[in-house]
Protein backbone atom coordinates (compact mmCIF):
# COMPACT_ATOMS: atom_id res chain seq x y z
CA UNK A 1 0.00 0.00 0.00
CA UNK A 2 1.46 3.40 -1.02
CA UNK A 3 0.94 6.36 1.83
CA UNK A 4 -0.24 9.53 0.85
CA UNK A 5 1.83 12.51 0.32
CA UNK A 6 1.57 14.96 3.62
CA UNK A 7 3.66 17.36 2.92
CA UNK A 8 5.13 18.89 -0.07
CA UNK A 9 8.44 20.50 -0.57
CA UNK A 10 8.98 23.83 0.38
CA UNK A 11 10.47 25.17 -2.99
CA UNK A 12 7.51 23.56 -4.74
CA UNK A 13 4.44 25.75 -2.22
CA UNK A 14 6.65 28.68 -3.22
CA UNK A 15 6.71 28.33 -6.58
CA UNK A 16 2.91 27.45 -6.51
CA UNK A 17 1.95 30.43 -4.71
CA UNK A 18 3.76 33.07 -6.75
CA UNK A 19 1.98 31.90 -9.40
CA UNK A 20 -1.69 31.02 -8.37
CA UNK A 21 -1.18 33.60 -5.61
CA UNK A 22 1.42 36.76 -5.07
CA UNK A 23 3.93 34.94 -3.24
CA UNK A 24 4.60 34.53 0.75
CA UNK A 25 6.84 34.23 3.51
CA UNK A 26 8.17 31.66 5.01
CA UNK A 27 5.61 30.90 7.28
CA UNK A 28 2.39 30.72 4.84
CA UNK A 29 4.93 28.70 2.67
CA UNK A 30 5.74 26.12 5.28
CA UNK A 31 1.81 26.11 6.41
CA UNK A 32 0.53 25.41 3.11
CA UNK A 33 3.56 22.85 2.78
CA UNK A 34 1.54 20.66 5.39
CA UNK A 35 -1.05 19.31 2.85
CA UNK A 36 0.13 17.09 -0.51
CA UNK A 37 0.75 19.18 -3.51
CA UNK A 38 -2.63 18.12 -4.97
CA UNK A 39 -4.63 19.26 -1.73
CA UNK A 40 -3.14 22.67 -1.96
CA UNK A 41 -4.37 23.41 -5.73
CA UNK A 42 -7.68 21.99 -5.10
CA UNK A 43 -7.73 24.55 -2.19
CA UNK A 44 -6.99 27.14 -4.11
CA UNK A 45 -9.42 26.24 -7.05
CA UNK A 46 -12.06 26.03 -4.51
CA UNK A 47 -11.93 29.68 -2.68
CA UNK A 48 -15.19 29.44 -1.43
CA UNK A 49 -13.59 27.34 1.18
CA UNK A 50 -12.12 30.14 2.75
CA UNK A 51 -13.64 33.04 4.33
CA UNK A 52 -13.03 36.79 2.01
CA UNK A 53 -10.79 39.88 3.40
CA UNK A 54 -12.48 41.71 5.92
CA UNK A 55 -11.72 45.37 4.52
CA UNK A 56 -14.83 47.06 5.59
CA UNK A 57 -13.07 49.29 8.34
CA UNK A 58 -10.62 50.45 5.09
CA UNK A 59 -13.69 52.82 4.84
CA UNK A 60 -12.73 54.39 8.18
CA UNK A 61 -9.28 55.62 6.60
CA UNK A 62 -10.82 55.97 2.87
CA UNK A 63 -13.77 57.06 3.00
CA UNK A 64 -14.14 56.99 -0.57
CA UNK A 65 -14.49 53.86 -0.63
CA UNK A 66 -17.38 53.94 1.97
CA UNK A 67 -19.14 56.61 0.17
CA UNK A 68 -18.52 54.51 -3.75
CA UNK A 69 -16.60 57.85 -4.86
CA UNK A 70 -14.52 58.34 -7.72
CA UNK A 71 -11.04 57.49 -6.93
CA UNK A 72 -9.30 54.88 -8.82
CA UNK A 73 -6.44 55.33 -6.81
CA UNK A 74 -7.98 54.28 -3.45
CA UNK A 75 -10.09 51.48 -4.99
CA UNK A 76 -6.66 50.16 -6.52
CA UNK A 77 -5.37 50.73 -3.01
CA UNK A 78 -7.95 48.25 -1.72
CA UNK A 79 -7.49 45.27 -4.43
CA UNK A 80 -3.54 45.35 -3.34
CA UNK A 81 -4.60 44.92 0.10
CA UNK A 82 -6.71 42.37 -0.83
CA UNK A 83 -3.64 40.61 -2.88
CA UNK A 84 -1.76 40.86 0.32
CA UNK A 85 -3.79 39.40 2.57
CA UNK A 86 -6.50 36.68 1.53
CA UNK A 87 -6.58 33.34 2.46
CA UNK A 88 -8.06 33.33 -1.43
CA UNK A 89 -4.96 34.17 -3.53
CA UNK A 90 -6.26 32.42 -7.07
CA UNK A 91 -9.07 34.07 -6.76
CA UNK A 92 -7.50 37.41 -7.20
CA UNK A 93 -4.93 35.95 -9.44
CA UNK A 94 -7.85 34.68 -11.71
CA UNK A 95 -9.19 37.84 -11.72
CA UNK A 96 -5.76 40.36 -12.52
CA UNK A 97 -5.99 37.22 -15.11
CA UNK A 98 -9.13 38.17 -16.71
CA UNK A 99 -8.59 42.19 -16.27
CA UNK A 100 -5.48 41.40 -18.95
CA UNK A 101 -7.58 39.58 -21.38
CA UNK A 102 -11.36 40.91 -20.81
CA UNK A 103 -9.78 44.37 -20.74
CA UNK A 104 -11.76 47.03 -19.63
CA UNK A 105 -10.92 50.53 -18.76
CA UNK A 106 -11.55 53.54 -16.59
CA UNK A 107 -10.45 56.09 -19.43
CA UNK A 108 -13.29 56.17 -21.29
CA UNK A 109 -16.11 56.24 -19.46
CA UNK A 110 -14.38 58.13 -16.05
CA UNK A 111 -16.91 56.35 -14.10
CA UNK A 112 -15.57 54.34 -11.59
CA UNK A 113 -18.71 52.84 -9.83
CA UNK A 114 -18.80 50.82 -12.96
CA UNK A 115 -15.50 49.64 -13.14
CA UNK A 116 -15.12 48.62 -9.40
CA UNK A 117 -18.38 46.31 -10.56
CA UNK A 118 -16.61 45.04 -13.32
CA UNK A 119 -13.89 44.14 -11.50
CA UNK A 120 -15.99 42.52 -8.79
CA UNK A 121 -18.18 40.70 -11.44
CA UNK A 122 -14.68 39.06 -12.68
CA UNK A 123 -14.17 37.72 -8.98
CA UNK A 124 -17.01 36.61 -8.53
CA UNK A 125 -16.94 34.48 -12.05
CA UNK A 126 -12.59 34.18 -12.27
CA UNK A 127 -13.28 30.36 -11.95
CA UNK A 128 -16.80 29.59 -13.58
CA UNK A 129 -17.71 27.84 -16.65
CA UNK A 130 -16.61 30.38 -19.74
CA UNK A 131 -19.97 30.64 -21.06
CA UNK A 132 -20.93 32.12 -17.41
CA UNK A 133 -17.75 34.59 -17.91
CA UNK A 134 -18.82 35.80 -21.13
CA UNK A 135 -22.31 35.98 -20.40
CA UNK A 136 -21.82 38.18 -17.33
CA UNK A 137 -19.15 40.40 -19.52
CA UNK A 138 -21.73 41.09 -22.25
CA UNK A 139 -24.04 42.19 -19.20
CA UNK A 140 -21.48 44.23 -18.02
CA UNK A 141 -21.97 48.11 -17.96
CA UNK A 142 -18.27 49.11 -18.29
CA UNK A 143 -17.75 46.45 -20.93
CA UNK A 144 -20.98 47.46 -22.75
CA UNK A 145 -19.79 51.35 -22.77
CA UNK A 146 -16.04 50.37 -23.59
CA UNK A 147 -17.09 48.60 -27.01
CA UNK A 148 -19.97 50.80 -27.51
CA UNK A 149 -22.82 48.07 -27.37
CA UNK A 150 -25.12 50.53 -26.24
CA UNK A 151 -24.57 52.01 -29.61
CA UNK A 152 -25.59 48.39 -31.14
CA UNK A 153 -28.93 48.71 -32.42
CA UNK A 154 -31.35 46.64 -34.28
CA UNK A 155 -31.79 48.34 -37.00
CA UNK A 156 -27.89 50.15 -37.38
CA UNK A 157 -25.82 47.76 -35.64
CA UNK A 158 -22.54 48.11 -34.31
CA UNK A 159 -19.66 45.28 -35.12
CA UNK A 160 -17.25 46.62 -31.70
CA UNK A 161 -18.07 44.40 -29.46
CA UNK A 162 -19.12 41.17 -32.10
CA UNK A 163 -15.89 41.64 -33.21
CA UNK A 164 -13.91 41.88 -29.71
CA UNK A 165 -15.58 39.06 -28.06
CA UNK A 166 -14.31 36.71 -31.00
CA UNK A 167 -11.02 38.17 -31.82
CA UNK A 168 -10.10 39.27 -28.53
CA UNK A 169 -11.84 37.46 -25.52
CA UNK A 170 -12.55 34.31 -27.13
CA UNK A 171 -10.76 32.62 -30.16
CA UNK A 172 -8.59 35.05 -32.00
CA UNK A 173 -7.42 35.88 -35.23
CA UNK A 174 -8.23 33.68 -38.21
CA UNK A 175 -11.09 31.43 -36.65
CA UNK A 176 -14.00 33.39 -37.30
CA UNK A 177 -14.99 35.19 -40.51
CA UNK A 178 -16.46 38.81 -41.14
CA UNK A 179 -20.39 37.49 -41.64
CA UNK A 180 -19.74 35.87 -38.27
CA UNK A 181 -18.83 39.04 -36.43
CA UNK A 182 -21.89 40.77 -38.09
CA UNK A 183 -24.14 38.20 -37.16
CA UNK A 184 -22.54 38.39 -33.72
CA UNK A 185 -23.48 41.66 -33.41
CA UNK A 186 -26.97 41.59 -34.48
CA UNK A 187 -26.95 38.78 -31.78
CA UNK A 188 -26.27 41.06 -29.03
CA UNK A 189 -28.49 44.53 -30.12
CA UNK A 190 -30.57 45.70 -27.58
CA UNK A 191 -27.88 44.25 -24.67
CA UNK A 192 -27.32 47.81 -23.41
CA UNK A 193 -27.45 49.63 -19.52
CA UNK A 194 -29.65 52.39 -17.71
CA UNK A 195 -27.91 55.95 -17.80
CA UNK A 196 -26.70 56.79 -14.53
CA UNK A 197 -27.17 60.06 -13.14
CA UNK A 198 -23.74 62.38 -13.47
CA UNK A 199 -21.03 61.99 -11.04
CA UNK A 200 -21.25 65.64 -10.18
CA UNK A 201 -23.00 66.95 -8.89
CA UNK A 202 -25.31 64.60 -7.96
CA UNK A 203 -23.55 61.68 -6.50
CA UNK A 204 -22.14 58.00 -7.50
CA UNK A 205 -25.01 56.59 -9.22
CA UNK A 206 -24.23 53.35 -10.82
CA UNK A 207 -25.24 51.49 -14.48
CA UNK A 208 -27.53 48.40 -14.43
CA UNK A 209 -27.74 46.35 -17.42
CA UNK A 210 -31.06 46.14 -19.27
CA UNK A 211 -32.11 44.40 -21.96
CA UNK A 212 -34.58 46.11 -24.79
CA UNK A 213 -36.19 43.64 -26.47
CA UNK A 214 -37.69 46.07 -29.16
CA UNK A 215 -34.24 46.88 -30.24
CA UNK A 216 -32.93 43.30 -30.78
CA UNK A 217 -32.67 41.98 -34.19
CA UNK A 218 -35.10 39.02 -34.05
CA UNK A 219 -33.80 37.67 -37.92
CA UNK A 220 -32.34 34.69 -38.52
CA UNK A 221 -28.43 34.24 -38.03
CA UNK A 222 -26.27 32.34 -39.04
CA UNK A 223 -22.86 32.22 -36.97
CA UNK A 224 -19.75 29.76 -37.20
CA UNK A 225 -21.61 27.41 -39.44
CA UNK A 226 -25.25 27.37 -37.05
CA UNK A 227 -28.20 28.94 -37.79
CA UNK A 228 -31.09 30.18 -35.61
CA UNK A 229 -32.42 32.79 -34.30
CA UNK A 230 -29.43 34.14 -31.79
CA UNK A 231 -29.53 36.07 -29.48
CA UNK A 232 -26.38 36.78 -27.46
CA UNK A 233 -26.61 33.79 -25.27
CA UNK A 234 -26.89 31.27 -28.11
CA UNK A 235 -23.72 33.22 -29.33
CA UNK A 236 -21.82 32.74 -25.63
CA UNK A 237 -23.18 28.72 -26.72
CA UNK A 238 -21.48 28.40 -29.72
CA UNK A 239 -18.53 30.42 -28.82
CA UNK A 240 -16.97 27.91 -25.60
CA UNK A 241 -18.32 24.88 -27.95
CA UNK A 242 -15.13 25.39 -30.19
CA UNK A 243 -11.88 24.36 -29.70
CA UNK A 244 -10.77 27.44 -31.01
CA UNK A 245 -11.84 28.74 -28.16
CA UNK A 246 -10.44 26.29 -25.52
CA UNK A 247 -6.96 26.81 -27.36
CA UNK A 248 -6.59 30.41 -27.05
CA UNK A 249 -7.65 30.57 -23.44
CA UNK A 250 -4.92 27.80 -22.65
CA UNK A 251 -2.68 29.83 -24.32
CA UNK A 252 -3.60 32.82 -22.50
CA UNK A 253 -3.57 30.53 -19.42
CA UNK A 254 0.40 29.21 -20.40
CA UNK A 255 1.79 32.87 -20.48
CA UNK A 256 -0.03 34.31 -17.93
CA UNK A 257 0.51 30.85 -15.02
CA UNK A 258 3.49 29.07 -16.84
CA UNK A 259 6.09 30.85 -19.00
CA UNK A 260 5.95 33.99 -20.80
CA UNK A 261 5.10 33.44 -25.02
CA UNK A 262 5.13 35.58 -27.52
CA UNK A 263 2.55 38.64 -27.74
CA UNK A 264 -1.27 37.98 -28.83
CA UNK A 265 -1.00 39.21 -32.50
CA UNK A 266 1.75 37.28 -33.60
CA UNK A 267 -0.61 33.57 -32.09
CA UNK A 268 -1.98 33.34 -35.69
CA UNK A 269 1.77 32.86 -37.01
CA UNK A 270 3.47 31.82 -34.24
CA UNK A 271 3.48 28.14 -32.27
CA UNK A 272 3.27 28.39 -28.84
CA UNK A 273 6.31 27.36 -27.16
CA UNK A 274 4.52 23.69 -25.68
CA UNK A 275 2.22 22.72 -27.63
CA UNK A 276 1.65 19.56 -25.57
CA UNK A 277 1.21 21.87 -22.64
CA UNK A 278 -1.37 23.75 -24.52
CA UNK A 279 -3.07 20.14 -25.85
CA UNK A 280 -3.38 19.16 -22.41
CA UNK A 281 -5.37 22.15 -21.49
CA UNK A 282 -7.29 21.91 -24.64
CA UNK A 283 -8.78 18.34 -23.64
CA UNK A 284 -9.27 19.49 -20.23
CA UNK A 285 -11.85 22.37 -21.69
CA UNK A 286 -13.51 19.91 -24.14
CA UNK A 287 -13.96 17.27 -21.43
CA UNK A 288 -15.17 19.71 -19.01
CA UNK A 289 -17.55 21.10 -21.23
CA UNK A 290 -15.12 25.06 -20.81
CA UNK A 291 -15.09 24.64 -17.05
CA UNK A 292 -12.98 27.42 -15.85
CA UNK A 293 -11.75 25.40 -12.73
CA UNK A 294 -11.03 22.00 -14.13
CA UNK A 295 -8.65 23.52 -17.01
CA UNK A 296 -6.63 25.60 -14.34
CA UNK A 297 -6.63 22.22 -12.21
CA UNK A 298 -5.32 20.57 -14.66
CA UNK A 299 -2.70 22.93 -15.21
CA UNK A 300 -1.54 23.47 -11.84
CA UNK A 301 -1.16 19.81 -11.33
CA UNK A 302 0.54 19.47 -14.20
CA UNK A 303 4.38 18.46 -14.52
CA UNK A 304 5.05 21.51 -17.54
CA UNK A 305 3.35 23.77 -14.88
CA UNK A 306 5.88 22.57 -11.65
CA UNK A 307 8.57 22.47 -14.03
CA UNK A 308 8.57 26.16 -15.05
CA UNK A 309 10.18 27.86 -12.20
CA UNK A 310 11.78 31.80 -13.04
CA UNK A 311 9.96 31.69 -16.25
CA UNK A 312 8.26 34.60 -16.03
CA UNK A 313 9.18 38.11 -15.94
CA UNK A 314 7.04 39.61 -12.68
CA UNK A 315 4.04 41.72 -13.85
CA UNK A 316 4.28 45.21 -11.93
CA UNK A 317 1.40 44.47 -9.97
CA UNK A 318 3.34 40.71 -8.80
CA UNK A 319 6.10 42.44 -8.37
CA UNK A 320 4.98 45.08 -6.02
CA UNK A 321 2.47 42.78 -3.93
CA UNK A 322 5.30 40.46 -3.82
CA UNK A 323 7.40 42.50 -1.87
CA UNK A 324 4.68 43.72 0.09
CA UNK A 325 3.96 40.27 1.29
CA UNK A 326 7.89 39.96 2.25
CA UNK A 327 7.64 42.84 4.02
CA UNK A 328 4.94 42.57 6.41
CA UNK A 329 3.40 45.71 5.31
CA UNK A 330 -0.39 46.28 5.40
CA UNK A 331 -1.11 42.82 6.99
CA UNK A 332 -3.62 45.58 9.64
CA UNK A 333 -5.43 48.39 7.81
CA UNK A 334 -3.22 51.31 7.35
CA UNK A 335 -2.52 54.27 5.49
CA UNK A 336 -0.64 54.68 2.30
CA UNK A 337 -2.81 52.34 0.32
CA UNK A 338 -3.01 54.89 -2.70
CA UNK A 339 0.07 55.28 -3.24
CA UNK A 340 0.44 51.93 -4.98
CA UNK A 341 -1.21 53.21 -7.81
CA UNK A 342 1.29 55.85 -8.61
CA UNK A 343 4.01 53.14 -8.02
CA UNK A 344 2.43 50.85 -10.58
CA UNK A 345 2.04 53.39 -12.73
CA UNK A 346 5.95 54.01 -13.07
CA UNK A 347 5.90 50.15 -14.08
CA UNK A 348 3.58 50.21 -15.90
CA UNK A 349 0.52 48.95 -15.03
CA UNK A 350 -2.93 50.50 -14.05
CA UNK A 351 -4.91 48.90 -12.40
CA UNK A 352 -8.54 49.13 -13.69
CA UNK A 353 -7.39 51.30 -16.63
CA UNK A 354 -5.69 48.84 -19.21
CA UNK A 355 -4.03 50.43 -21.84
CA UNK A 356 -6.17 49.03 -24.85
CA UNK A 357 -9.14 46.76 -25.35
CA UNK A 358 -5.76 44.82 -26.15
CA UNK A 359 -4.96 44.45 -22.46
CA UNK A 360 -0.82 44.74 -21.62
CA UNK A 361 1.81 43.33 -23.48
CA UNK A 362 3.51 41.05 -20.88
CA UNK A 363 6.88 39.54 -20.51
CA UNK A 364 10.40 41.18 -21.53
CA UNK A 365 7.87 44.05 -22.60
CA UNK A 366 7.82 44.84 -18.71
CA UNK A 367 11.19 45.61 -18.62
CA UNK A 368 13.06 49.20 -19.34
CA UNK A 369 15.66 51.01 -18.02
CA UNK A 370 13.24 53.33 -16.17
CA UNK A 371 10.70 50.62 -15.23
CA UNK A 372 13.65 48.58 -13.59
CA UNK A 373 14.96 51.24 -11.69
CA UNK A 374 11.19 51.97 -10.37
CA UNK A 375 10.73 47.87 -9.22
CA UNK A 376 14.36 48.09 -7.63
CA UNK A 377 14.29 51.31 -5.71
CA UNK A 378 10.86 50.21 -5.09
CA UNK A 379 12.17 46.89 -3.49
CA UNK A 380 14.76 48.19 -1.56
CA UNK A 381 12.89 51.08 0.12
CA UNK A 382 10.02 48.85 1.08
CA UNK A 383 12.74 45.88 2.63
CA UNK A 384 15.14 48.28 3.95
CA UNK A 385 13.77 48.67 7.35
CA UNK A 386 14.37 46.17 10.16
CA UNK A 387 11.15 47.26 12.09
CA UNK A 388 8.53 46.14 9.34
CA UNK A 389 7.33 42.46 10.87
CA UNK A 390 9.33 40.79 7.51
CA UNK A 391 12.61 41.82 7.89
CA UNK A 392 12.46 41.31 11.34
CA UNK A 393 11.59 37.43 10.55
CA UNK A 394 14.76 37.54 8.31
CA UNK A 395 17.20 38.94 10.71
CA UNK A 396 15.92 36.67 13.30
CA UNK A 397 16.13 33.75 11.10
CA UNK A 398 19.42 34.38 10.60
CA UNK A 399 20.02 34.75 14.50
CA UNK A 400 18.57 31.43 15.16
CA UNK A 401 21.65 30.17 12.71
CA UNK A 402 23.98 27.70 14.55
CA UNK A 403 27.54 29.73 15.02
CA UNK A 404 29.16 29.90 12.94
CA UNK A 405 27.12 31.98 10.52
CA UNK A 406 28.62 31.88 7.60
CA UNK A 407 28.07 33.96 4.13
CA UNK A 408 26.63 30.95 2.70
CA UNK A 409 24.23 30.02 5.29
CA UNK A 410 23.20 33.62 5.64
CA UNK A 411 22.42 34.12 2.05
CA UNK A 412 20.61 31.02 1.90
CA UNK A 413 18.30 32.07 5.07
CA UNK A 414 17.61 35.50 3.40
CA UNK A 415 17.22 33.94 -0.02
CA UNK A 416 14.42 31.40 1.50
CA UNK A 417 12.69 34.19 3.14
CA UNK A 418 12.44 36.05 0.35
CA UNK A 419 9.66 33.46 -1.00
CA UNK A 420 12.75 30.81 -1.50
CA UNK A 421 14.47 33.16 -4.49
CA UNK A 422 16.33 31.46 -6.85
CA UNK A 423 19.25 32.95 -7.84
CA UNK A 424 22.43 31.27 -10.24
CA UNK A 425 26.26 30.69 -9.21
CA UNK A 426 27.27 34.14 -9.92
CA UNK A 427 25.05 35.99 -8.20
CA UNK A 428 24.99 33.74 -5.16
CA UNK A 429 28.94 34.28 -4.99
CA UNK A 430 28.30 38.15 -5.00
CA UNK A 431 25.66 37.31 -2.06
CA UNK A 432 28.07 35.73 -0.35
CA UNK A 433 31.19 37.73 -0.99
CA UNK A 434 29.18 40.65 0.41
CA UNK A 435 28.13 38.67 3.28
CA UNK A 436 31.45 37.70 4.32
CA UNK A 437 32.63 41.18 4.27
CA UNK A 438 33.33 41.93 8.04
CA UNK A 439 33.80 38.56 8.97
CA UNK A 440 30.50 36.20 10.43
CA UNK A 441 28.04 37.72 11.70
CA UNK A 442 27.70 37.38 15.59
CA UNK A 443 25.36 40.09 17.13
CA UNK A 444 27.96 41.16 19.38
CA UNK A 445 26.95 45.09 17.60
CA UNK A 446 23.20 44.36 17.32
CA UNK A 447 22.95 47.45 15.11
CA UNK A 448 26.00 46.73 12.42
CA UNK A 449 25.03 43.05 12.37
CA UNK A 450 21.13 44.09 11.09
CA UNK A 451 22.61 46.72 8.69
CA UNK A 452 24.68 43.97 7.30
CA UNK A 453 21.75 41.83 6.81
CA UNK A 454 19.59 44.54 5.24
CA UNK A 455 22.20 45.49 3.35
CA UNK A 456 22.36 41.73 1.81
CA UNK A 457 18.22 41.49 1.90
CA UNK A 458 18.69 44.98 -0.58
CA UNK A 459 21.22 43.62 -2.65
CA UNK A 460 19.35 40.22 -2.88
CA UNK A 461 16.00 41.95 -4.52
CA UNK A 462 18.57 43.64 -6.96
CA UNK A 463 19.49 40.89 -8.94
CA UNK A 464 18.04 40.24 -11.87
CA UNK A 465 16.54 36.63 -10.83
CA UNK A 466 14.11 38.67 -8.20
CA UNK A 467 12.51 40.05 -11.70
CA UNK A 468 11.63 36.63 -12.34
CA UNK A 469 8.61 34.24 -10.59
Amino acid sequence: MVLAQTHTDLDLVAHLLRRAGFGADQAEIERYAEKSYDEIVDDLVHPERFPQVEDDVLGRFYPHLAANKDNGAVWNGRWMFRMVNTERPLEEKMTLFWHGILATGWTKSEHTPSMVNHMQMLRDNCLANFRTILLELSKDPAMIFWLDNNENHGVSINENYGREILELFSMGIGNYTEDDIKNAARAFTGWTFTQPLPLYPFGHFEAEFVYREEDHDAGEKEFLGHKGNFNGEDIIDIIARQEATARFIARHLYTFFVADEPQVPAWSIQEPNDPEAIQIMVDAWMESDADIRHVVSTMLKSDFFKNARMKRVKSPTNFVSNVVKISGDYREVDVGLESFQGTLVAMGQTLMDPPSVEGWHTGKEWIDGGTLTERVNFAIDTLNDASKPGVRNIIEAVRDLDEPRTGEKVVEVVLQHLCRLVVDEASFDALVEHAYEGGDIDFENEEESEERILRLITLAVSTREFQFE
